[in-house]
């Protein structure tokens, strides 16, 4: 009876063993045959001119990706600054203020909720609310649809970050005198520093391609993105979806895949930071 239960034991866990084995062999096999897809098609268009010019409209060669790289950078930065102080606020306040039980389950629930909504209503809503009134699409709108995508992540991962703080190092800084919010923001959110960092930069990651919420705010324009304040501004994620669908020259096909590659790459070197950052805060603890 032991043996056949040892035996059956071994069996489920060497089952296992391969059917996570495979797993982990498919997802990665996925990922790199979408690193390669992309490369493959894109690299042709990389060349300085591919850097260094606008796009240009339909039919009109030797046009680049310059406007909508920095419209992509004012776009994204603009989403952190409106995103980053709330979603910290909130996450001290799950993490270090539990006696507000009924308000930290309501703002805990919201942002479960935000997390699984469709990026598509999030822009529809910003649509309706920014650039119907305003009678204008423009970067500013853009940035506040990816500022509502990455608060949660941002939210979230602050409060996980903020919970992995020793509570000695709370009891330490109050038992010398030290505020609540001196404690909290001196103590508590500076020895999570790299993890805060690290939820910012997941949060980046995750709107770096994301093309509804820009399609129905940002939109798009063959010019510099100085109007980012009130005027249609250009983007990477667009341009890759004008370019790679509405375009019938082969030309801005070719510069559709070389803008998916740069994005591609972009969103990689995020997530290994991100790794990075993250390993060397768990070899610090």
């Amino acid at each position: 009876m032991k043996k056949k239960t040892i035996f059956f034991r071994k069996s489920a866990d060497r089952l296992v063993r391969i059917a996570s084995g495979l797993a982990v062999a498919v997802a990665v096999a996925v990922m790199f045959w979408i690193i390669f897809t992309v490369f493959r098609h894109g690299s042709a268009a990389l060349k300085p001119s591919f850097f260094i010019n606008p796009s240009k409209p339909y039919g009109i060669p030797d046009g680049g990706i310059a406007n909508a790289l920095i419209g992509t950078v004012f776009i994204t930065f603009g989403a952190a600054v409106l995103a980053t102080p709330p979603a910290l606020l909130g996450g001290i306040c799950l993490s270090e203020y539990k006696e507000f039980r009924r308000f930290n389950a309501t703002l805990r629930f919201a942002a479960n909720v935000m997390m699984g909504m469709p990026s598509v209503i999030v822009g529809l809503f910003v649509y309706t609310s920014v650039v119907v009134p305003t009678g204008n699409f423009s970067g500013l709108a853009g940035s506040i649809a990816l500022a509502i995508i990455m608060f949660p992540v941002i939210m979230r991962t602050t409060e996980d970050m903020l919970g992995m703080v020793p509570y000695a190092l709370r009891e330490s800084a109050l038992a010398l005198g030290l505020t609540r919010t001196r404690t909290t923001v001196q103590i508590v959110c500076r020895s999570a520093r790299k993890g805060l960092l690290t939820g910012i930069l997941l949060a980046l990651s995750r709107v770096s391609g994301e093309t509804a919420p820009l399609l129905f705010t940002a939109l798009f324009a063959d010019r510099w993105p100085w109007g980012y304040f009130n005027q249609p501004t250009a983007n990477l994620p667009v341009l890759i979806t004008e370019y790679s669908t509405n375009s019938p020259f082969a030309e801005m096909h070719r510069a559709g895949w070389g803008a998916a590659l740069v994005v591609t790459v972009l969103v990689l070197a995020i997530n290994v930071a991100t790794r990075i950052i993250f390993r060397e805060k768990k070899h610090g603890h």
